[in-house]
């Protein structure tokens, strides 16, 4: 249960500033913003967390499943397991937000990847230092 709480509360909040910063980005907001006015994405950051919690709470509970059913692979140690739960948050991240006109490439596609898999690999991080993990059990011979 701490597993999908760690992903519950980290998952939206990392992955909504990364989610601002990559349409900001986009959007051409950083050639032609000052330092001064960096305040101001922060601003709407935190108006604008609610949302992030909002609408990515079930996805961060399902990335947190696919770690579970991982973690529960005696052959997939915690290292690959993180790796493969970013893959899987990448791509999902990827199909959701970057679209598909014109306008994609690379460069989107990476962006929004990342999006999800830096709180899914910092997620699972976190719980595999933090959270204890029940060891799967020996398969009986």
């Amino acid at each position: 249960m701490k597993r999908y709480l760690v992903f519950a509360l980290v998952g939206p909040f990392v992955g909504g500033f990364l989610l601002l910063l990559t349409t900001t980005y986009q959007s051409g907001y950083w050639t032609q913003t000052s330092l001064s006015e960096v305040g101001k994405l922060f601003v709407v950051f935190f108006k604008t967390l609610q949302y992030s919690y909002l609408f990515g709470f079930l996805p961060s509970l399902m990335i947190g499943a696919v770690d579970d059913i991982l973690m529960h692979v005696r052959r997939v140690g915690p290292v690959l397991r993180m790796l493969l739960v970013g893959l899987f948050a990448f791509i999902l991240a990827s199909l959701t937000y970057g679209s598909r006109g014109s306008d994609s490439g690379t460069v989107q596609f990476i962006l929004y990847g990342l999006v999800g898999f830096v709180p899914a690999v910092l997620s699972s991080w976190l719980v595999h230092h933090y959270v204890e993990e029940p060891r799967p059990a020996a398969a009986a011979s």
